[in-house]
């Protein structure tokens, strides 16, 4: 019975001694100095034991070694503690995407100029001089193609730039391969108006502008889609955070500061709750940025395929002189036709005089073009390359918004288990985890949310990412819809259709009668005449063995 006794007796001064210790060292806030100065605040702002804490705003009352100071102070800290590991995602997202834009429209752009010293060397070592002299035809067409994938249809109206590129092209050939003849400006403005119905250089001109439309407007959404993902990301990273916002952080990374428990961190669950709060606005973009995304990785598989801009622009001095071919062959039909319609002209008295039937014909050849004499790759590397990159970017910043709460409330910012701050104590968090969206906090318990005034800057970034998952659609069937905001264009129409049914270009024979007065030619073309002679060879090889005309056009 003694023993038992001595037993109770020594059991109660351990505990005892312990409780006293436990005070002791909870009354000491020695842990509460040395990590409120490593925030970069003023130790002596902390008191040296525990105080009465009743007035504080935020944090649990009662003993504590926070004063009402020291709380607005953490206040400050808290809100840039949530909003650092936002922005420090917000950042490289931006700086990827930005990355990726600069390689695109860098890569595009020298495409372009590869493809214009392509065809520039290719016809200046066949012909010299003489395509030198009349160059600025072609040079005007690369400026027209360079200014639309800069700026657009508000800039450049791509069908009507291609239809003067040839209507250009067939003017001076026609003069050439009818050297006997004299022709007035009204007599070849006849000849011109009606470029497409004569058919001269077979199917190339329409062929070559649905694959320009499609890959030019393709290339420059894409483009412009990539240059839009920064903005949007730099625009909503400028949301401060709300005062209940702040107040909910404070109260989940620093009063456990007041109660002593410098090291203790926050239940999972209870940061998800804060966060899910404070970024509310910011998950509502995730339903329209998802749908973004969607389009840009849909338009990324047309570029590699069908509206592939780098197929397009590397062999079209391949085609454009394919076209010239097909004009050579079919010449004396072309003639004919425009004499049936426009009226015979008069033969030139200088040819008479001064020309003999040897001059007439063309001894001319075009040579063939090495392949290897091309331009090095655009940018040191490929589309199917970038696209391939680019892909696997945009897919993994889907989600990117709704998911931002459970990548703050990670790692070495929470605590596992039960063994963590649950907003008033060290144990375990009992509240349900609620939803994204501001709909969803209506039921938040540790943030206050208005889920009547979502945030302005945020529902613009929505509607901009809608108007722009539009376009890219558009760009996805072929279509061109100018951006009223882009920065190099603002506003413009619609510009020429990447459609290639029947209905999209009506290949039909209009009948002009012969006019009494030569000086108003017009078109006479029937049904029998347009098929005529216009059977297109349409490949290179007819082209190398055909009669230089192109030498005589530049002669």
């Amino acid at each position: 019975m003694k023993t038992l006794l001595l037993l109770c007796v020594l059991g109660t001064l351990v505990v005892l001694c312990v409780s006293a210790t436990a005070e002791q060292k909870s009354k000491n806030c020695n842990d509460v100095r040395a990590a409120y100065s490593s925030k970069g605040f003023n130790v002596n702002d902390v008191p040296n034991k525990g105080v009465n804490g009743a007035s504080l705003k935020v944090c649990p009352q009662g003993f504590s070694c926070c004063t009402v100071e020291m709380e607005e102070k953490l206040s400050q800290q808290s809100h840039y503690d949530i909003k650092a590991p936002v922005s420090r995602l917000s950042t490289n997202l931006q700086s990827t995407f930005r990355q990726r834009h600069e390689h695109f429209d860098k890569f595009f752009r020298e495409l372009l100029k590869n493809a214009e010293v392509s065809l520039h060397n290719m016809f200046v070592r066949t012909y010299g001089m003489m395509y030198v002299q009349n160059a600025e035809l072609f040079k005007n067409l690369f400026t027209a193609l360079t200014r639309y994938y800069v700026s657009g249809s508000s800039a450049v109206n791509l069908e009507s730039t291609l239809s003067d590129f040839w209507a250009d092209l067939l003017e001076r050939m026609f003069r050439l391969v009818n050297v006997q003849y004299e022709f007035s400006d009204a007599y070849m403005e006849c000849v011109s108006r009606h470029t497409e119905q004569l058919q001269p250089f077979g199917d190339v001109p329409r062929k070559l502008r649905i694959q320009l439309t499609r890959a030019f407007v393709a290339a420059r959404t894409f483009v412009r889609g990539l240059n839009l993902m920064p903005e949007v990301v730099n625009k909503v990273s400028t949301v401060s955070a709300s005062p209940s916002c702040v107040r909910a952080a404070m109260k989940m990374l620093y009063c456990p500061y007041c109660s002593g428990q410098v090291a203790l961190k926050p239940c999972q669950n209870y940061c998800l709750n804060v966060m899910r709060g404070c970024l509310a606005n910011q998950a509502d973009l995730d339903t329209e940025w998802n749908n973004f995304l969607d389009a840009m990785l849909g338009l990324a598989e047309r570029l590699e395929g069908p509206f592939n801009f780098e197929s397009v622009m590397d062999p079209i001095d391949v085609k454009i002189s394919d076209a010239i071919m097909n004009m050579q062959e079919n010449s004396m039909q072309v003639s004919q036709k425009v004499f049936h319609g426009c009226g015979q002209p008069k033969q030139s008295a200088e040819f008479r005089s001064k020309r003999s039937a040897k001059d007439t014909g063309f001894t001319g050849r075009f040579r063939p073009y090495s392949p290897d004499a091309r331009p090095t790759t655009a940018a040191g590397t490929s589309l199917d390359r970038l696209t391939n990159d680019v892909k696997k970017k945009l897919k993994h910043a889907k989600k990117f918004w709704s998911t931002l709460p459970d990548t703050v409330c990670a790692g070495e910012r929470i605590a596992p288990g039960d063994d963590c701050w649950n907003g008033t104590a060290k144990s375990r968090y009992e509240a349900v985890v609620i939803g994204n969206g501001l709909a969803n906090q209506v039921s938040n318990p540790d943030v206050d949310v208005d889920i009547t005034k979502p945030d302005i800057v945020i529902r613009s970034q929505i509607a901009v990412l809608k108007e722009m998952t539009s376009w890219l659609k558009a760009a996805y069937s072929g279509n061109d819809i100018s951006f009223e905001n882009d920065e190099e264009a603002s506003g413009g129409e619609e510009s020429g259709s990447g459609c290639d049914s029947p209905s999209c270009d009506t290949d039909r024979d209009i009948y002009f009668p012969t006019p009494p007065n030569p000086e108003d030619p017009r078109v006479n073309l029937v049904h029998g005449e347009r098929s005529a002679g216009f059977t297109s060879q349409g490949s290179l090889a007819l082209a190398l063995c055909g009669l230089g005309l192109l030498a005589a056009l530049l002669r």
